[in-house]
């Protein structure tokens, strides 16, 4: 979303300071991404489990019966594995960071690709909503004339739990005061 750097305040006009750019300490602050179960030891040994399993099972047949030819139907599966691993780990990059402060709150994701999408909004405006679809407990911030999703890559009850962490840093900004 696009940053209007200028607003008027008091009648007079003043730079705002860009929400992704502060260095204060925001009220609440959390940097989400995708879980990853298979951390780079656990690929590597499973790779080389899957080689040697097959290798042991099947190149023996293959060399006594002089079909090395299909070896190939061994190896492309292995490869497809791989590919679809890196594929993994690449979507695993992907990050949602919210930052909460008292005038502004800013969500920032960046996709896997290294494309980054913002928006932000006054506090006192956003809705923090959980939805039944598309999927169960999906998390929306409403604000800034804009719906965004939130932590899709989550689970139900970890989009439940960030649900009541938002709304008691929205309640601790006593914004009604």
């Amino acid at each position: 979303m696009y940053f209007r750097p200028f607003s008027f305040a008091g009648g007079h006009m003043t730079q705002d300071i860009d929400p992704f750019e502060r260095t204060d300490e925001p009220v609440y602050h959390v940097t989400l991404w995708p879980n990853r179960s298979l951390n780079a030891v656990g690929f590597r040994n499973t790779m080389i489990l899957v080689i040697v399993g097959s290798s042991i099972g099947i190149a023996p047949i293959l060399i006594a019966t002089g079909n090395l030819w299909m070896l190939l139907f061994v190896i492309a599966p292995i490869g497809a594995l791989y590919v679809l691993f890196m594929r993994n780990y690449r979507d695993g990059r992907l990050t949602e960071e919210l930052r909460i402060y008292p005038n502004v709150i800013a969500l920032e994701r960046r996709e896997p690709s290294g494309k980054t999408h913002r928006w932000h909004a006054n506090p006192y405006w956003v809705k923090v909503k959980l939805h039944d679809e598309p999927v169960e407990h999906y998390l929306t911030l409403e604000g800034n004339q804009r719906t965004v999703e939130l932590g899709a890559f989550l689970s139900p009850k970890e989009r439940l739990a960030l649900k009541g962490a938002i709304d008691d840093a929205l309640r601790s900004l006593d914004i009604n005061a």
